[in-house]
């Protein structure tokens, strides 16, 4: 295991800013023979980052006993804010915004060196701003702390103040132009939250050989969670990572390409055009399927599962002033029911259970949730399920339901659960269980060498639960899950054991889920239900 540390000299770093492109060129080293190429991130903690006078600023923040141990300030450094953290005696800096979506940390929770957003768990090392848990990927820029004079400064670059974010150093690829087209060292099928990190992950810890993600999507990869959240979202509006970054950092990625079969005697990939790759070390995150309806008629227009953007715009575009029926009180019917109330003439939900989110958060909340929604004029029809969806001209036009009503329709939201994409492991060899999940262990490792699978898809133990085997599809889940199996490509021994973590927000309310309740006996609640002001405890 090589691990390179470089420092440069302040004249060599003036040099190596200039290079011709504009960008700073890739830095060679040996290693074994090898020559691997080092690309600087954007800003570098070297041992003196602020090469640029220009680009610094310094300033008292206040005085040494203004804040005692454990406590946080928000600091105004005059052309831009830093999250000041006092903690076992030592002051630390770094950024007071969380980079996945700009929570202000300050009002988040400091502890054993480590600060965590408020709305949806990422953690950063104070010491060194690096993102411990998820979600996002890019950690926070640290600060110079001094003391002088029972006075705290703060010196920092006026562009980490601004930005807030710092992309982790990456490796960059040895040549691209020595490969054979049909074979790459690591090849990750699926191009979501799971797939993204174990790629930068990779190349975070200095891995410079080939990377392949391929994904049925069009799309590089993207922030899946806003399809239900914010539905006219364009697709680069909420892409994780710019084209750009992809090229910077040669990952490649393969869009509209489906895996047929893998055949692991021979370590190869089979798509579905009959294109053939070969692998080193293969991850599998290829997410779920939604589940379709299978009534009569579930083939007529303006019918929609929301997989993709265009999906989600279509629905907002056809929904607006319309009649709209939700089928399936899950998280994403009942975060697309949310976002179309406002737009929609009606709304109505379709559930089998007597209230939402029943088996997940108990009845008492699911109740709870179910009037919010009812003051917010959608209309439920709980305890029945959808029997026919009828047409005029091929349209979508009236929803019959089993209790017999009928329910006037334009458009029709199907989330009514998910199954693993995994059929097209079924003669693999790989281990998968009988709902279709691949089984890993907490190193992200299915039963054979060198493959590893991560996300939506897998059951792996969960620490909290005595290593239970779980499924849990959270967004925040998978970044984790791809960042283990990286360190594991690389035999770094590396087990999970995090803390599952997930949020959903409607009608300007958020709901925060962290731990793992399946089977609970009982639901603790302190506050007050009515006003949603609550704690609920899954004991």
């Amino acid at each position: 295991e090589v691990k390179i540390e470089v420092v440069i000299p302040e004249k060599e770093r003036s040099k190596e800013e200039m290079s011709p492109n504009g960008k700073a060129s890739p830095l060679i080293y040996k290693v074994n023979g090898t020559a691997r190429h080092y690309h600087l991130e954007e800003h570098p903690i070297a041992s003196n980052p602020y090469h640029n006078p220009k680009d610094v600023v310094e300033a008292s923040v206040c005085h040494v006993k203004d804040l005692e141990n454990g406590q946080m300030r928000e600091v105004d450094l005059g052309c831009g804010k830093a999250l000041l953290i006092k903690e076992s005696g030592e002051f630390h800096a770094v950024g007071h915004k969380c980079p996945h979506y700009g929570a202000p940390l300050v009002k988040g929770v400091l502890s054993k060196g480590r600060v965590r957003c408020p709305w949806h768990g990422a953690c950063f090392n104070i010491g060194t701003g690096d993102i411990e848990d998820f979600p996002g990927l890019d950690s926070l820029p640290r600060f110079q702390v001094k003391i002088e004079k029972e006075k705290v400064y703060i010196r920092a670059s006026k562009q980490a103040l601004q930005t807030q974010r710092r992309t982790k150093m990456m490796a960059k690829c040895i040549s691209l132009s020595n490969y054979n087209l049909s074979s790459t060292n690591v090849l990750i099928i699926g191009a979501g939250a799971a797939g993204l990190v174990c790629a930068e992950t990779l190349r975070q810890e200095g891995f410079s050989d080939r990377i392949v993600m391929c994904t049925m999507d069009r799309h590089l990869p993207y922030d899946r969670p806003k399809l239900s959240k914010s539905m006219d979202s364009h697709p680069e509006q909420i892409a994780l990572r710019p084209k750009e970054f992809f090229r910077t950092y040669d990952i490649e990625v393969l869009t509209e390409m489906q895996v047929a079969a893998v055949d692991i005697k021979n370590k190869t990939a089979v798509f579905k055009d009959g294109f053939k790759m070969e692998y080193n070390k293969l991850l599998i995150a290829t997410g779920n399927t939604p589940k379709a309806l299978s009534c009569k008629g579930k083939e007529v227009e303006n019918v929609f599962n929301i997989r993709t953007p265009e999906d989600a715009n279509r629905v907002v575009k056809l929904a607006t002033s319309k009649n709209v029926v939700i089928v399936g009180a899950s998280f994403l019917g009942m975060e697309v029911a949310a976002y179309l109330a406002e737009r929609a003439h009606s709304v109505s939900l379709v559930e089998l259970e007597e209230v939402p989110f029943k088996k997940f958060l108990g009845e008492r909340v699911g109740r709870a949730v179910m009037k919010m929604f009812e003051s917010n004029r959608v209309k439920f029809y709980m305890q029945t399920e959808v029997s026919e969806l009828r047409e005029q001209e091929g349209k979508l036009k009236e929803v019959v339901l089993k209790s017999g009503k009928v329910l006037r329709a334009d458009v029709c939201v199907v989330g009514v659960g998910a199954v693993p994409a995994t059929g097209f492991l079924k003669q693999s060899g790989i281990n998968i269980d009988s709902k279709g999940f691949i089984v890993v262990n907490k190193m992200m490792q299915t039963n054979i060498p060198g493959v590893f699978a991560a996300g939506d898809a897998v059951t792996f133990p969960l620490a909290l639960r005595n290593n239970k085997k779980v499924n849990v599809p959270h967004w925040q889940m998978a970044h984790m899950h791809g960042r283990i199996a990286a360190l594991n490509m690389l035999a770094h021994g590396m087990e999970i054991s995090t803390v599952p973590y997930l949020w959903t927000a409607m009608f300007g309310k958020s709901i925060r889920y962290a731990g793992h309740g399946e089977g609970f006996d009982d639901v603790v609640i302190q506050g007050d239900l009515d006003e949603l002001k609550f704690v609920a405890f899954y004991t």
